[in-house]
């Protein structure tokens, strides 16, 4: 071998090797906007990725600048912003977690895109039509190679994958019915003995911002829309039609607004397929969260911890009128990590790898589903996707 052949072989595998070491060693420097409760669970599951390093916190409060700072590995030394807008003109960093009030998305959002940062956004996308229509029309001006992303986490589940998966191979044949259960909760609430019961209005809404619909969209749009996004991505990312629902207070709300504790709702989908939303909070600790979708061959059920296929077994028949017990199970497969974990890795490695991705329309589709059925709760009858775009 010549000495030029040695030396090209030579240079070659110094630059191989260095750029491992680049990309081994690289991390996405991101800053957090927002850290209240789901700001520093979220952010800690960032600040643990090896792909990450958090740069920069922001958020209003004093109090949660500092629990971050505490809480977050790594964050001790990473700057301090109160006002998003610096956070964002900060060159060193690449991406950021938006994880404030609902009502706030579409603005965060917005700045986020137009300072051409990687963008992690918390569910849903707005509380109401127009900060939806907001994000759409600020998503028209991203940098198409960037990364966003929702907080819609079950589409980043390796179980909810497989299921999706067994659902477009036909496993379950045609598909004509989905549920969505969202059912847990705590204790109905009596009295108000939050921390910031003597505050004033304004601060109240401000740190307790969930319990007002104006700036939460109320539980159907901030909490239950997880089960209409998935219903909507299993209905191969349509939207529904229409809704009709129903639903009330079973107990007085000591703060806030909410209108409704418990609520179903019916989404038509094109193509005659059904999708029912099954809500009810304060269940004194009991839980019942998951995906059902009946097809003419089988059933998958799916959850934050396992996956199911059901299916007709050889001994699937009942053996008499009183024997209901199911025996069509046909695979379960338990969930191995916390699927917003699973979100947040794929978040990073795609930024890392370059990956451009964008799921801002199915993000707002799905928010604006959520809304539909808080329309025709609210308005006892049924309300069709066209009217709710026209109201704002």
């Amino acid at each position: 071998m010549s000495s030029f052949d040695r030396r090209t072989i030579l240079k070659s595998a110094l630059s191989t090797s260095t750029a491992f070491a680049y990309q081994a060693n690289s991390a996405v420097r991101f800053g957090i906007i927002g850290t209240g409760g789901r700001g520093q669970y979220v952010g800690t599951l960032m600040a643990k990725d090896p792909n990450a390093r958090v740069t920069a916190v922001c958020d209003l409060y004093p109090d949660r600048i500092d629990a971050a700072k505490t809480k977050f590995p790594g964050a001790d030394q990473a700057k301090s912003y109160r006002d998003y807008r610096d956070l964002l003109n900060d060159k060193d960093i690449d991406a950021v977690l938006i994880a404030t009030p609902v009502y706030l998305h579409p603005e965060h959002f917005e700045a986020a895109v137009l300072a051409r940062k990687h963008v992690y956004c918390e569910k849903p996308a707005g509380a109401d039509v127009a900060g939806c229509k907001r994000i759409l029309a600020a998503r028209e001006k991203r940098d198409k190679s960037k990364r966003i992303q929702f907080g819609f986490q079950q589409r980043f589940s390796s179980q909810y994958r497989k299921a999706h998966g067994y659902l477009t191979s036909g496993k379950i044949g045609e598909m004509k019915l989905m549920m969505s259960y969202w059912v847990l909760g705590y204790l109905p609430p009596v009295v108000d003995n939050g921390p910031f019961r003597d505050a004033t209005a304004e601060v109240q809404k401000a740190r307790r911002w969930a319990s007002w619909t104006a700036l939460s969209g109320g539980p159907i749009v901030e909490q239950d829309c997880h089960g209409i996004d998935t219903i909507n991505w299993f209905a191969n990312d349509l939207h529904p039609t229409r809704a009709v629902g129903r639903g009330g207070l079973r107990f007085p709300v000591p703060y806030g607004d909410w209108a409704t504790d418990h609520h179903d709702v019916i989404y038509q989908y094109p193509g005659g397929l059904e999708g029912w939303l099954i809500s009810i909070k304060h269940t004194a600790g009991y839980r019942d969260v998951k995906e059902q979708f009946f097809g003419s061959k089988g059933m998958l059920e799916t959850s934050r911890s396992y996956m199911k296929l059901h299916g007709m077994t050889p001994d699937v028949r009942y053996k008499s009128g009183d024997d209901l017990r199911d025996t069509s199970l046909v695979e379960k497969e338990e969930s191995i990590s916390d699927i917003t974990g699973e979100a947040t890795k794929a978040f990073f490695k795609g930024v890392l790898a370059g990956e451009a991705y964008d799921m801002t329309k199915t993000a707002v589709e799905s928010t604006l589903s959520a809304i539909l059925g808080r329309m025709a709760i609210d308005a006892k009858r049924e309300v069709t996707w066209d009217e709710m775009m026209r109201s704002a």
